[in-house]
Protein backbone atom coordinates (compact mmCIF):
# COMPACT_ATOMS: atom_id res chain seq x y z
CA UNK A 1 0.00 0.00 0.00
CA UNK A 2 1.27 2.90 -0.99
CA UNK A 3 1.78 5.94 1.73
CA UNK A 4 -1.36 7.86 0.66
CA UNK A 5 -3.09 4.55 0.91
CA UNK A 6 -1.82 4.48 4.41
CA UNK A 7 -3.31 7.60 5.41
CA UNK A 8 -6.50 8.01 3.86
CA UNK A 9 -6.92 4.47 5.58
CA UNK A 10 -5.83 5.43 8.93
CA UNK A 11 -8.59 8.44 8.21
CA UNK A 12 -11.37 5.32 7.71
CA UNK A 13 -10.27 3.93 10.53
CA UNK A 14 -10.71 6.87 12.77
CA UNK A 15 -14.35 7.89 10.82
CA UNK A 16 -15.57 3.94 11.44
CA UNK A 17 -14.73 3.81 15.18
CA UNK A 18 -16.04 7.17 15.99
CA UNK A 19 -19.31 6.16 14.04
CA UNK A 20 -19.62 2.97 15.87
CA UNK A 21 -19.58 5.20 18.78
CA UNK A 22 -22.24 7.42 18.05
CA UNK A 23 -24.47 4.41 16.82
CA UNK A 24 -23.98 2.49 20.19
CA UNK A 25 -24.57 5.07 22.17
CA UNK A 26 -27.74 5.93 20.06
CA UNK A 27 -29.03 2.37 20.81
CA UNK A 28 -28.71 2.69 24.42
CA UNK A 29 -30.58 6.08 24.55
CA UNK A 30 -33.33 5.79 27.25
CA UNK A 31 -35.61 7.60 29.76
CA UNK A 32 -32.75 9.31 31.31
CA UNK A 33 -32.52 11.89 28.10
CA UNK A 34 -35.98 12.23 28.06
CA UNK A 35 -36.08 13.18 31.74
CA UNK A 36 -32.80 15.21 30.75
CA UNK A 37 -35.10 17.55 28.77
CA UNK A 38 -37.66 17.94 30.94
CA UNK A 39 -35.55 18.69 33.58
CA UNK A 40 -34.18 21.41 31.42
CA UNK A 41 -37.57 22.16 30.07
CA UNK A 42 -38.69 23.06 33.75
CA UNK A 43 -35.62 25.25 34.40
CA UNK A 44 -36.21 28.70 35.08
CA UNK A 45 -32.91 29.79 34.79
CA UNK A 46 -30.11 29.10 32.38
CA UNK A 47 -28.26 25.69 31.91
CA UNK A 48 -24.86 25.93 32.66
CA UNK A 49 -22.51 23.83 30.85
CA UNK A 50 -18.95 22.35 32.47
CA UNK A 51 -15.77 20.30 31.41
CA UNK A 52 -12.24 20.68 31.78
CA UNK A 53 -9.21 20.40 28.74
CA UNK A 54 -11.19 18.64 26.06
CA UNK A 55 -14.73 18.17 27.30
CA UNK A 56 -14.48 21.99 28.32
CA UNK A 57 -13.86 22.61 24.66
CA UNK A 58 -17.03 20.47 23.12
CA UNK A 59 -19.31 22.31 26.32
CA UNK A 60 -18.18 25.54 24.78
CA UNK A 61 -20.31 24.59 21.63
CA UNK A 62 -22.61 22.70 23.25
CA UNK A 63 -23.57 25.80 25.01
CA UNK A 64 -23.72 28.00 21.88
CA UNK A 65 -25.93 25.46 20.44
CA UNK A 66 -28.56 25.58 23.10
CA UNK A 67 -28.37 28.99 23.30
CA UNK A 68 -29.11 29.95 19.63
CA UNK A 69 -31.83 27.41 19.63
CA UNK A 70 -33.85 28.69 22.66
CA UNK A 71 -32.25 27.63 25.38
CA UNK A 72 -30.92 30.44 27.27
CA UNK A 73 -26.59 28.79 28.33
CA UNK A 74 -23.48 29.85 28.80
CA UNK A 75 -20.28 27.64 29.80
CA UNK A 76 -18.29 27.82 33.04
CA UNK A 77 -14.88 26.94 33.30
CA UNK A 78 -14.45 24.99 36.55
CA UNK A 79 -10.96 25.77 37.32
CA UNK A 80 -12.22 29.36 37.04
CA UNK A 81 -15.47 28.20 39.20
CA UNK A 82 -13.47 27.86 42.30
CA UNK A 83 -11.83 30.92 41.90
CA UNK A 84 -14.90 33.20 41.96
CA UNK A 85 -16.74 32.26 38.79
CA UNK A 86 -19.21 29.92 40.45
CA UNK A 87 -21.03 33.59 41.23
CA UNK A 88 -22.38 33.63 37.99
CA UNK A 89 -24.35 29.97 38.94
CA UNK A 90 -27.87 31.24 40.38
CA UNK A 91 -30.88 29.94 41.68
CA UNK A 92 -32.95 28.11 38.85
CA UNK A 93 -30.00 27.22 36.51
CA UNK A 94 -29.55 23.65 35.71
CA UNK A 95 -25.78 22.77 35.25
CA UNK A 96 -24.51 19.72 32.68
CA UNK A 97 -21.13 18.89 34.09
CA UNK A 98 -19.31 16.96 31.53
CA UNK A 99 -16.30 14.73 32.22
CA UNK A 100 -15.26 11.28 29.81
CA UNK A 101 -14.04 9.73 33.23
CA UNK A 102 -16.00 11.42 35.41
CA UNK A 103 -12.64 11.89 37.94
CA UNK A 104 -11.89 15.11 37.08
CA UNK A 105 -10.32 17.19 39.70
CA UNK A 106 -12.14 20.54 38.50
CA UNK A 107 -15.36 18.95 38.27
CA UNK A 108 -15.53 17.49 41.53
CA UNK A 109 -14.11 20.08 43.76
CA UNK A 110 -17.31 22.24 42.38
CA UNK A 111 -19.91 19.43 42.94
CA UNK A 112 -20.55 20.51 46.80
CA UNK A 113 -21.10 23.67 45.47
CA UNK A 114 -23.49 22.46 43.23
CA UNK A 115 -25.23 20.18 45.38
CA UNK A 116 -25.49 23.20 48.59
CA UNK A 117 -26.68 25.31 46.10
CA UNK A 118 -29.98 22.87 45.18
CA UNK A 119 -29.24 23.11 41.71
CA UNK A 120 -30.29 20.35 39.35
CA UNK A 121 -27.47 18.14 38.20
CA UNK A 122 -27.11 16.37 34.46
CA UNK A 123 -23.84 13.90 34.64
CA UNK A 124 -22.40 13.65 31.26
CA UNK A 125 -19.57 11.15 31.61
CA UNK A 126 -18.30 7.32 30.65
CA UNK A 127 -18.87 5.67 33.77
CA UNK A 128 -21.87 5.69 36.01
CA UNK A 129 -20.14 4.84 38.92
CA UNK A 130 -17.83 7.43 38.95
CA UNK A 131 -17.56 10.62 41.63
CA UNK A 132 -19.44 12.39 38.58
CA UNK A 133 -22.29 9.59 37.74
CA UNK A 134 -23.27 9.09 41.09
CA UNK A 135 -23.67 12.88 42.05
CA UNK A 136 -26.38 13.64 38.77
CA UNK A 137 -29.54 13.84 39.24
CA UNK A 138 -29.46 12.31 36.23
CA UNK A 139 -27.08 10.17 33.93
CA UNK A 140 -26.19 10.34 30.44
CA UNK A 141 -24.07 7.89 28.96
CA UNK A 142 -21.62 9.38 26.65
CA UNK A 143 -19.08 5.81 26.82
CA UNK A 144 -16.86 4.92 23.89
CA UNK A 145 -15.82 1.17 23.61
CA UNK A 146 -12.59 2.63 22.26
CA UNK A 147 -10.97 6.26 21.26
CA UNK A 148 -10.10 6.64 17.52
CA UNK A 149 -6.13 7.33 18.27
CA UNK A 150 -4.38 4.04 18.56
CA UNK A 151 -2.34 5.36 21.36
CA UNK A 152 -6.11 5.50 23.71
CA UNK A 153 -4.99 8.50 24.62
CA UNK A 154 -5.76 11.64 22.44
CA UNK A 155 -9.76 12.17 23.68
CA UNK A 156 -11.44 11.09 20.13
CA UNK A 157 -14.74 9.17 19.99
CA UNK A 158 -15.37 10.57 23.20
CA UNK A 159 -15.15 14.06 22.37
CA UNK A 160 -17.34 13.27 19.26
CA UNK A 161 -19.91 11.30 21.58
CA UNK A 162 -20.25 14.18 23.55
CA UNK A 163 -20.76 16.49 21.12
CA UNK A 164 -23.16 14.89 19.69
CA UNK A 165 -25.48 14.34 22.85
CA UNK A 166 -24.78 17.87 23.33
CA UNK A 167 -26.63 18.31 19.86
CA UNK A 168 -29.07 15.69 20.33
CA UNK A 169 -30.42 17.72 23.89
CA UNK A 170 -29.95 21.07 21.54
CA UNK A 171 -32.53 19.34 19.00
CA UNK A 172 -34.83 17.67 21.27
CA UNK A 173 -35.07 20.99 23.12
CA UNK A 174 -35.44 23.21 20.18
CA UNK A 175 -38.79 20.60 19.10
CA UNK A 176 -40.48 20.70 22.60
CA UNK A 177 -40.35 24.72 22.03
CA UNK A 178 -41.34 24.79 19.03
CA UNK A 179 -39.01 26.77 17.81
CA UNK A 180 -38.64 28.11 13.89
CA UNK A 181 -36.86 29.05 11.44
CA UNK A 182 -38.01 32.48 12.14
CA UNK A 183 -36.99 32.55 15.57
CA UNK A 184 -33.38 30.64 14.73
CA UNK A 185 -32.69 33.96 12.66
CA UNK A 186 -33.35 36.31 15.60
CA UNK A 187 -30.70 35.15 17.27
CA UNK A 188 -28.39 35.56 14.03
CA UNK A 189 -29.75 38.91 12.57
CA UNK A 190 -25.96 39.20 10.95
CA UNK A 191 -25.55 35.96 9.28
CA UNK A 192 -26.92 34.89 6.31
CA UNK A 193 -29.94 33.05 7.55
CA UNK A 194 -30.73 36.18 9.49
CA UNK A 195 -31.07 38.01 6.09
CA UNK A 196 -33.22 35.41 4.44
CA UNK A 197 -35.39 35.03 7.06
CA UNK A 198 -35.88 38.54 8.17
CA UNK A 199 -35.56 40.96 5.53
CA UNK A 200 -39.21 41.35 3.70
CA UNK A 201 -39.72 42.57 0.31
CA UNK A 202 -40.58 46.08 1.52
CA UNK A 203 -37.00 46.73 3.05
CA UNK A 204 -35.20 46.57 -0.34
CA UNK A 205 -38.17 47.43 -2.24
CA UNK A 206 -38.00 51.37 -4.35
CA UNK A 207 -40.80 53.20 -4.29
CA UNK A 208 -42.71 56.03 -5.69
CA UNK A 209 -40.46 57.87 -8.44
CA UNK A 210 -37.96 54.97 -8.03
CA UNK A 211 -40.40 52.93 -10.18
CA UNK A 212 -39.78 52.63 -13.66
CA UNK A 213 -43.25 53.41 -15.27
CA UNK A 214 -44.84 54.50 -18.85
CA UNK A 215 -48.61 54.60 -19.77
CA UNK A 216 -49.90 52.05 -22.54
CA UNK A 217 -49.37 54.25 -25.92
CA UNK A 218 -45.80 55.50 -25.10
CA UNK A 219 -43.82 54.70 -27.89
CA UNK A 220 -41.19 52.29 -27.55
CA UNK A 221 -37.83 54.61 -28.18
CA UNK A 222 -39.58 57.14 -25.43
CA UNK A 223 -40.10 53.73 -23.01
CA UNK A 224 -36.58 53.04 -23.57
CA UNK A 225 -35.63 56.48 -21.95
CA UNK A 226 -37.67 55.14 -19.04
CA UNK A 227 -35.87 52.15 -18.63
CA UNK A 228 -32.49 53.44 -18.85
CA UNK A 229 -33.03 56.53 -16.24
CA UNK A 230 -34.85 53.97 -13.77
CA UNK A 231 -31.53 51.90 -13.89
CA UNK A 232 -32.83 48.49 -13.39
CA UNK A 233 -33.94 47.07 -16.91
CA UNK A 234 -37.64 47.00 -17.10
CA UNK A 235 -40.35 49.25 -17.02
CA UNK A 236 -43.82 49.04 -15.98
CA UNK A 237 -46.55 49.74 -18.55
CA UNK A 238 -49.84 51.25 -17.02
CA UNK A 239 -53.36 51.59 -17.97
CA UNK A 240 -55.19 54.91 -17.42
CA UNK A 241 -56.04 53.23 -13.35
CA UNK A 242 -52.47 53.41 -13.17
CA UNK A 243 -53.17 49.36 -12.77
CA UNK A 244 -49.77 47.69 -14.29
CA UNK A 245 -51.07 45.78 -17.45
CA UNK A 246 -47.51 44.59 -18.63
CA UNK A 247 -43.51 44.78 -18.76
CA UNK A 248 -41.33 45.54 -21.36
CA UNK A 249 -37.33 44.34 -20.17
CA UNK A 250 -33.90 44.72 -21.78
CA UNK A 251 -34.31 40.88 -23.21
CA UNK A 252 -37.51 41.97 -24.53
CA UNK A 253 -36.09 44.64 -26.34
CA UNK A 254 -33.30 42.30 -28.19
CA UNK A 255 -35.83 40.11 -29.26
CA UNK A 256 -38.25 43.10 -30.59
CA UNK A 257 -35.67 44.84 -32.39
CA UNK A 258 -35.43 41.95 -34.78
CA UNK A 259 -38.80 42.60 -36.08
CA UNK A 260 -37.14 46.27 -37.48
CA UNK A 261 -36.12 49.34 -36.24
CA UNK A 262 -39.35 50.94 -37.31
CA UNK A 263 -40.92 49.13 -33.88
CA UNK A 264 -39.54 51.80 -31.64
CA UNK A 265 -42.28 54.31 -33.47
CA UNK A 266 -45.19 51.77 -32.28
CA UNK A 267 -46.62 52.23 -28.96
CA UNK A 268 -45.35 49.52 -26.29
CA UNK A 269 -48.69 48.22 -25.76
CA UNK A 270 -47.95 46.18 -28.71
CA UNK A 271 -44.56 44.37 -27.84
CA UNK A 272 -45.51 44.64 -23.88
CA UNK A 273 -45.16 41.29 -21.64
CA UNK A 274 -48.87 41.39 -20.15
CA UNK A 275 -48.50 38.56 -17.66
CA UNK A 276 -45.71 40.76 -15.52
CA UNK A 277 -44.69 38.27 -12.50
CA UNK A 278 -45.56 39.74 -9.12
CA UNK A 279 -44.27 39.70 -4.95
CA UNK A 280 -46.21 40.97 -2.13
CA UNK A 281 -45.24 43.64 -0.08
CA UNK A 282 -44.94 41.62 3.19
CA UNK A 283 -43.43 38.43 1.65
CA UNK A 284 -39.79 37.45 2.39
CA UNK A 285 -37.19 38.77 0.61
CA UNK A 286 -36.10 34.59 -0.03
CA UNK A 287 -39.25 34.46 -1.50
CA UNK A 288 -38.86 36.94 -4.60
CA UNK A 289 -35.46 35.45 -4.57
CA UNK A 290 -37.08 32.19 -5.54
CA UNK A 291 -39.45 33.55 -7.93
CA UNK A 292 -36.75 35.30 -9.77
CA UNK A 293 -34.63 32.36 -10.09
CA UNK A 294 -38.09 30.36 -11.06
CA UNK A 295 -38.85 32.59 -13.73
CA UNK A 296 -35.22 33.59 -14.98
CA UNK A 297 -36.14 37.27 -14.24
CA UNK A 298 -34.46 39.88 -12.46
CA UNK A 299 -36.95 42.17 -11.33
CA UNK A 300 -40.62 41.69 -9.75
CA UNK A 301 -43.07 44.82 -9.31
CA UNK A 302 -44.54 44.85 -5.53
CA UNK A 303 -48.29 45.05 -4.70
CA UNK A 304 -49.58 45.25 -1.57
CA UNK A 305 -52.03 42.09 -1.66
CA UNK A 306 -52.86 39.54 -4.17
CA UNK A 307 -55.99 41.36 -5.65
CA UNK A 308 -54.04 44.92 -6.21
CA UNK A 309 -53.37 45.92 -9.63
CA UNK A 310 -51.52 49.07 -8.69
CA UNK A 311 -47.63 48.07 -7.33
CA UNK A 312 -46.57 49.83 -4.40
CA UNK A 313 -43.06 49.16 -5.63
CA UNK A 314 -40.88 47.12 -7.40
CA UNK A 315 -37.62 45.14 -6.40
CA UNK A 316 -34.24 44.10 -8.54
CA UNK A 317 -31.76 41.10 -8.05
CA UNK A 318 -28.79 43.41 -7.05
CA UNK A 319 -31.04 44.96 -4.26
CA UNK A 320 -31.65 41.18 -3.03
CA UNK A 321 -28.03 40.47 -3.56
CA UNK A 322 -26.53 43.79 -2.15
CA UNK A 323 -28.74 42.67 0.89
CA UNK A 324 -26.52 39.01 1.31
CA UNK A 325 -30.27 37.29 0.75
CA UNK A 326 -28.64 34.05 -0.73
Amino acid sequence: MSNQGKIVEAARRVMSIEAAALTEMANRLDGQFAKAVEMIMACQGRVVVTGMGKSGLICQKVAATLASTGTPAFFLHPAEGVHGDLGMLMKGDVVIAVSNSGETEEIARILPIIKRMGLPLISMSGSATSTLGRAGDLFLDISVREEACPLQLAPTASTTATLAMGDALAVALLLERGFREEDFALYHPGGALGKRLLLRVFDLMHTEKAIPAVSEDTLLKDALYEISSKKLGITGVFNSEKELVGVFTDGDLRRTIESGIAILNRPIAEVMNRQPKRILRDNLAAKALQRMEQHSITSLFVFENEDSRQPVGIIHLHDLLRAGVM
